[in-house]
C-alpha cells in the first residue's frame, strides 16, 4: 500500500509540475506579446542570458510546485495508510476468531463497508456458537435425567429375581425408553425450527409417569413426594418440556431440599398452576435473584446451574412462566395456559 501511495504522490507532483510550468510559459508569452519593453530588458545582456534565466525560473517553479504537489498528497497519504493497516488488523483479528471487534471508521467508503461486513460476520458467528454450545449444553443435560432414571430401573432388575417385579421394572423402563426418543425429537425439532401452538397435554398422566420415574431415588434417600390439587386438568404444553421443567424441580428438590415434596396443581383463571416444594432450608437470599441465570449453582450434587435456567426455557418456548414465588423454604411455580378438552 506505501508503494502505492507514493507513487501516485509522485504523479500528483509531476502534474502539479507541468501545470505551473505550462502558466507560466503561459504568462511569458502573454508578456512577449502585451509588454515586449519588459521582455527586452530581460535579454538585454544577450538572449543566451535571457533564456538561462528563464529556464532557471521554470526549473524553481517546477521544482516548487511539485514539491507542494507532494506535501498536499502527505496527509490523505496517513489517512488512507492507517485506515489500511487498522482494516489489515480488524481482518487478522476476525480471522483468529475474536469475537469482539470494533469496525473501522475511516470516512473511506469501501474501507468501511468491509470493515461493517467483517464486524457483522463476526457478530452473527459468535452469536450461532453459543447458540451451539447452548444447545450441546441443554440436550446434555435434558439427556441425563431419562438416562438416569433407565439406569435405575435396569439395576432394580438385575437385582431381583421376582418376575413381577422384573415385569413392572421392565414396563417403566420402556417407559423411559419411549420418553428419552420423545426428548431426542424434541432436541431435532428444536434445530429444525419446529413452531406451531402447542398440544393439550394431561398433567395427571405426566405428573404420575414423574412420580414413577423418581420413586426409586427419593425411596433411596427416605423421602418421599406427595402429589394434591385438582385432578383431569390439562395444559398448553408439549409433554417433553412440561415432563423436564417438573423432572428438574424434584431432581433440585431431591439434591437441595429435604423432607416430603409437595406438589400442588390448581387453576387460577385461564392458567394452571403447579407449585413444587419441600421442606429443606430452600435458596440463599444471595442466590434467589439469580437462581434462573445459567452457571448459577450452589455446587451441590454435582450442581451446574443448568437445570432451572433450561426448566425456564422451556416454559416459555411453550407460552408458560417458572417463577421462585417464595425462596425460603423454596417453592417453585410453573404458569401455563389451561387446555379446553371436548
Amino acid at each position: 500500500m506505501r508503494g502505492v501511495l507514493d507513487r501516485l504522490a509522485l504523479f500528483v507532483a509531476t502534474v502539479c509540475a507541468g501545470l505551473c510550468v505550462l502558466l507560466s510559459t503561459a504568462v511569458v508569452a502573454w508578456t512577449l506579446t502585451q509588454r515586449p519593453g519588459a521582455v527586452g530588458q530581460m535579454v538585454a545582456s544577450g538572449p543566451s542570458v535571457g533564456v538561462a534565466r528563464f529556464a532557471a525560473v521554470m526549473v524553481v517553479v517546477a521544482v516548487l510546485s511539485g514539491v507542494a504537489g507532494y506535501a498536499l498528497t502527505s496527509r490523505i497519504r496517513a489517512h488512507v495508510e492507517g485506515s489500511s493497516r487498522d482494516l489489515v488488523e480488524l481482518a487478522t483479528r476476525f480471522a483468529a476468531g475474536e469475537p469482539r471487534l470494533t469496525p473501522v471508521h475511516s470516512d473511506i467508503e469501501e474501507i468501511d463497508l468491509v470493515s461493517g461486513v467483517m464486524t457483522r460476520r463476526a457478530h452473527d458467528m459468535t452469536k450461532s456458537l453459543a447458540a451451539e454450545r447452548d444447545f450441546a449444553a441443554d440436550a446434555s443435560h435434558q439427556l441425563r435425567t431419562p438416562l438416569t432414571a433407565l439406569l435405575m430401573r435396569l439395576e432394580e432388575i438385575s437385582e431381583t429375581d421376582d418376575a413381577d417385579v422384573v415385569k413392572e421394572e421392565a414396563t417403566i423402563a420402556i417407559a423411559q425408553v419411549e420418553r428419552l426418543t420423545r426428548v431426542v425429537d424434541d432436541l431435532l425439532g428444536r434445530t429444525r425450527g419446529a413452531g406451531g401452538p402447542a398440544p393439550a397435554v394431561s398433567l395427571d398422566s405426566v405428573i404420575a409417569a414423574l412420580q414413577r420415574e423418581w420413586q426409586p431415588a427419593f425411596e433411596q434417600a427416605r423421602r418421599s413426594v406427595r402429589v394434591r390439587g385438582e385432578r383431569g386438568l390439562f395444559v398448553r404444553s408439549t409433554p417433553v418440556a412440561l415432563s423436564q421443567v417438573l423432572s428438574t424441580l424434584l431432581e433440585n428438590s431431591l439434591v437441595h431440599g429435604r423432607g416430603t415434596v409437595d406438589v400442588h396443581a390448581r387453576r387460577s383463571g385461564p392458567s394452571v398452576i403447579v407449585e413444587v416444594s419441600d421442606q429443606g432450608d430452600g435458596v440463599p437470599a444471595a442466590m434467589a435473584p439469580h437462581i434462573f441465570e445459567r452457571s448459577v449453582s450452589s455446587g451441590a450434587g454435582g450442581s451446574t446451574g443448568l437445570g432451572l435456567a433450561l426448566a425456564r426455557d422451556l416454559a416459555e418456548s411453550n407460552g408458560g412462566r417458572l417463577d421462585l414465588v417464595q425462596a425460603q423454604p423454596a417453592r417453585f411455580a410453573l404458569f401455563l395456559s389451561e387446555a379446553e378438552t371436548d
